[in-house]
């Protein structure tokens, strides 16, 4: 739903709003916040909310003594576990210099500037996703172990899915801010589950996956536990996978998404450090079915791209990403690679194609491969590319 500023400050007096987090997010990803009372809000909207970013990663570079934070009131959402009287909201902001540009290191910025190019070129993307998590038991004083909190496996029902309830709330609770999950089932891991959610705009498919995390945790920590959406959270377990669903037509509504998915293929060395960010990243891809080439099939196995023909529509789901990446980093690349493909009418090459080329098997090869790549220079400023890159 789309707010407006005056019925955002209307809302916060119908509702009894006492605090608003205004959300933003570190080179990562990770979601850091400030909270202001009611009667600062109206300053954040004009003039923006001063904040020092230099301990925040992706931004120890920044030239300048303070960044302003300004709301986008189009993502308002009320915390619905925080209680009614004295609600809390949270609002995702744009990073803003002191003469109210837009930061070049913000990286919802650069999606931003991603689906500029991407409508200057009449082709729409959307974005649908698939993530993987593990819950695991807390110790008496609250602390993480690694004890799964059950033993079920795929798509098991309770009583060996413990975490059904644990599902089911997260869904109540994400529905309650106005997300639409799809579905959800228990993983193949011990403790691990999957919740998917349906194509959206990129903005509001990374804003999902934010708030999916924050709400995965929030909600595990009241049932006593501990979410972990790392790529290899058991060694001897299925890893987190983030599979990417991906859309995309042209101004006339013709499916491109084959050549958006061969752009993909072509640019996914270069993009790989920024999908795949931890050193545990590279420990999980090419294990189980975790791709580890940069090829395509249509078995859904082990392939890096999964594409099949579906009811008239190219369905091209992403399958290397981990949750530990940054969604609007990522869906910027995505977006940047598929014009690549469509631009040129890149064909997919041969299916599951024995010579493709590894993905890299590190993440110092990774961090290599993105450092000298014109592509990634041409799209992620200098600030985080060496934020990645500095293994």
């Amino acid at each position: 739903m789309t707010y407006t500023k005056e019925e955002v400050m209307k809302y916060i007096e119908d509702e009894d709003v006492k605090f608003i987090r205004l959300a933003f997010r570190d080179a990562y990803g990770v979601q850091k916040n400030i909270s202001v009372m009611p009667r600062e809000l109206v300053k954040a909207f004009e003039d923006g909310t001063a904040i020092n970013v230099r301990n925040i990663a992706g931004f120890g570079d920044c030239p300048y003594g303070t960044l302003y934070l300004k709301p986008e009131p189009d993502t308002m959402a009320i915390l619905p576990w925080r209680p009614d009287s004295g609600r809390v909201m949270r609002m995702f902001c744009g990073v803003y210099t002191p003469g109210g540009e837009e930061y070049i290191s913000d990286t919802r910025a650069i999606l931003k500037r991603a689906v500029k190019r991407a409508e200057q070129a009449g082709i729409e993307f959307k974005f649908g996703t698939e993530a993987e998590f593990y819950l695991f038991n807390l110790d008496d004083e609250g602390n993480p172990t690694n004890i799964p909190y059950d033993r079920a496996g795929y798509m098991d029902i309770a009583p060996l899915d413990r975490c059904e309830n644990v599902r089911r709330e997260i869904i109540l609770n994400i529905e309650r801010m106005g997300l639409i999950p799809e579905r959800s089932h228990h993983e193949k891991g011990p403790g691990q589950n999957e919740i998917d959610f349906h194509y959206a705009k990129p903005l509001k498919a990374a804003d999902q996956m934010t708030t999916f995390k924050m709400v995965v945790s929030t909600v595990a920590n009241r049932f006593g536990l501990y979410s972990d959406f790392s790529p290899v959270p058991l060694s001897s377990e299925s890893g987190n996978g983030y599979h990417i669903n991906i859309y995309a037509t042209d101004s006339n509504g013709s499916d491109v998404a084959r050549y958006a998915a061969a752009g993909i293929i072509e640019k996914i060395r270069d993009m790989t450090i920024f999908l795949n960010p931890k050193d545990a990243s590279y420990e999980r891809l090419g294990n189980n079915t975790a791709p580890d080439k940069a090829d395509w099939g249509s078995s859904g196995v082990s392939e890096l791209m999964h594409i099949e023909e579906y009811k008239k529509r190219t369905h091209v789901e992403l399958r290397s990403p981990d949750a530990e990446s940054n969604p609007y980093l990522v869906y910027a690349l995505l977006i940047h690679a598929g014009l690549s493909g469509i631009e040129r009418k890149l064909e997919l090459p041969k299916e599951m194609d024995e010579e493709a080329a590894y993905l890299p098997r590190s993440k110092k090869e990774a961090a290599d491969i993105a450092r000298s790549s014109s592509f990634v220079k041409s799209i992620v400023p200098e600030e985080i590319i060496r934020e990645y890159v500095s293994c």
